[in-house]
């Protein structure tokens, strides 16, 4: 599969993947776990169609991106922010049009109280809120330990995070023909297992959001658009609901026939969303 990351960067003394398309008002693309820039693949073509620079790239410990054997370097959601105001001063950018996914949006979030000059607009897809994460299924594997997970075997390794891609999406067929053996490879084998476990699982702590929830009001200083699937397995639309009524002003959208990666279910109505908002608020 081709790779919408296409560069490399030295952000803090680990390498980061990033790729920069088109030309126009600037947009940054941020994923989840446990996906990767992929997941904005059929987002991004249309984004610059409509006339913006798009800038996407992995999350440091994500994709094609440094996975760091130190387990010292924070890949959380807090860790991250400086991450993305690095690549923000690569791409000399003061600002842009923010869109998060998944933990992505706890990124976007922080980064939007702390550092709100550097929005221009946020638009957050199915993402992390309050204490929503992790889900109780994952919640339940981490109190019982990840030993277990991490020395799995290959083939025991894929089957089970094979289900829990598939739990993503509604439209499973079209995930397995086109991202899923992507995804899976970026978190199997001799490097990949261990770090899904040391850079993505051992992070998913809501403290990360909840240290910004009293200041989610503020967030509405610049225009805010939710989107959502209304199938969502991960992050239930109810939680959607609870952030759009902490965000005066907010938009939210939600998705029929849509799970919790709705780039990979509805990318045509997510793409049609993104570019109509930014049109009208950007």
């Amino acid at each position: 599969m081709q790779h919408i990351v296409t560069d490399h960067t030295l952000i803090g003394n680990t390498r980061i993947a990033h790729g920069v398309h088109g030309e126009g008002a600037p947009v940054v693309l941020i994923h989840g776990t446990p996906s990767s820039s992929l997941i904005w693949r059929n987002v991004m073509p249309p984004l610059v169609d409509a006339g913006f620079k798009v800038h996407v790239y992995d999350l440091l410990g994500y994709g094609l991106s440094e996975r760091p054997w130190d387990p010292e370097v924070d890949t959380s959601v807090t860790g991250q922010v400086p991450v993305l105001e690095g690549l923000l001063a690569h791409w000399r950018l003061e600002s842009a049009h923010i869109i998060a996914h998944d933990i992505g949006g706890g990124v976007a979030q922080r980064l939007g109280v702390f550092s709100p000059e550097r929005l221009r607009s946020l638009t957050m897809i199915d993402v992390v809120s309050f204490d929503s994460w992790p889900s109780r299924r994952t919640h339940e594997q981490m109190q019982a330990g990840l030993e277990a997970l991490i020395k799995a075997p290959d083939d025991a390794h894929r089957a089970h995070f094979r289900d829990w891609l598939f739990s993503t999406v509604e439209n499973k067929d079209r995930l397995a023909e086109t991202a899923l053996g992507a995804y899976l490879d970026f978190i199997s084998g001799p490097v990949g297992q261990g770090s899904l476990f040391q850079h993505q699982v051992r992070h998913y702590d809501p403290k990360h959001t909840m240290e910004v929830v009293d200041r989610y009001a503020e967030l509405s200083e610049k225009p805010v658009q939710l989107i959502w699937g209304a199938d969502d397995a991960w992050q239930v639309v109810d939680w959607a609901h609870k952030l759009h009524a902490a965000i005066p002003g907010s938009e939210l959208h939600v998705l029929e026939r849509c799970g919790h990666f709705a780039m990979e279910d509805q990318p045509e109505a997510v793409s049609a969303l993104l570019i109509d908002f930014l049109m009208r608020r950007g």
